[in-house]
């Protein structure tokens, strides 16, 4: 069975996550999501699709951005982005980070991926001490820092509730008891959103990552998903996804731009 690239493209241009704790700044043209301060990324554009011409939209949005008082935005360019948004960013922006949109069909169950080559333990975010596991472990590979303590328990306690009921959850990999791996899957609309999927540098190469992903992959044709949806980074889980019978059907990238004060 195959995928239509439409039907793929379509489920990526759909996704997009808000966190509740986040600012927003929205109009028909744009959404500004200015996320708490231990993500990684403070300040996001997710959405940009101009009615007029595009220069004038991008340059509303970086006014707007420069009014969160914040030394710079992550502009995701997606894949119904319009042409030329990266050369209208400004001589300071920069490729953050590259990604390929890849997906694999859920309809006939999940693929049977090879065993990982070292004796590691997945389990589900359903806990304070689970959800602070997975926490660490994104920060040590993406960048932020942990959440405080009161977010980590609101989060164990919606994943307690959302796993059994079929709408996603964090899981973690553990080798010899330590946390060393983490991944995120959210199930909308049929589609099994595959997200945040790291391993600390000294677990790599030895198949945690292949195991968060036949977790969630399970987990999703578990649940009726008909496709899995992942956005992996080129340099790393990318190749893997591939080999796992994931297909790409587009690049995004997301561009680090500088907001300096206009003169």
């Amino acid at each position: 069975m195959s995928l239509s690239p439409a039907s793929v493209v379509a489920a990526s241009n759909a996704w997009s996550w808000i966190p509740d704790t986040a600012v927003t700044a929205e109009t028909g043209e744009y959404l500004l999501v200015r996320f708490p301060d231990y993500f990684e990324h403070q300040l996001e554009l997710v959405r940009f699709s101009p009615a007029g011409p595009v220069p004038d939209a991008v340059a509303a949005v970086l006014d707007r951005a420069r009014q969160f008082g914040l030394p710079e935005l992550y502009w995701m360019v997606r894949l119904d982005s319009p042409p030329g948004v990266a050369e209208l960013l400004g001589g300071g922006a920069t490729v953050d980070e590259t990604v390929d949109v890849l997906a694999l069909d859920l309809r006939g169950g999940a693929p049977a991926l090879p065993a990982p080559a070292c004796d590691v333990s997945v389990r589900w975010a359903t806990d304070v001490a689970t959800a602070r596991d997975g926490s660490l472990v994104g920060a040590g590979v993406f960048g932020g820092s942990v959440p405080p303590q009161d977010r980590l328990a609101r989060n164990a306690e919606r994943d307690s509730a959302a796993v059994p009921a079929g709408e996603g959850g964090l899981a973690v990999a553990y080798l010899d008891g330590a946390p060393v791996g983490s991944g995120g899957v959210s199930l909308v609309d049929g589609v099994a959103r595959l997200w945040g999927g790291a391993v600390l540098a000294s677990a790599r190469g030895q198949g945690v990552y292949r195991a968060l992903l036949a977790a969630r992959l399970s987990y999703g044709a578990a649940h009726g998903t008909s496709m899995a949806l992942v956005k992996g980074r080129v340099e790393t889980s990318a190749p893997i996804l591939r080999r796992a019978g994931f297909a790409a059907y587009g690049r995004e990238r997301i561009y680090r731009v500088p907001l300096t004060p206009q003169a």
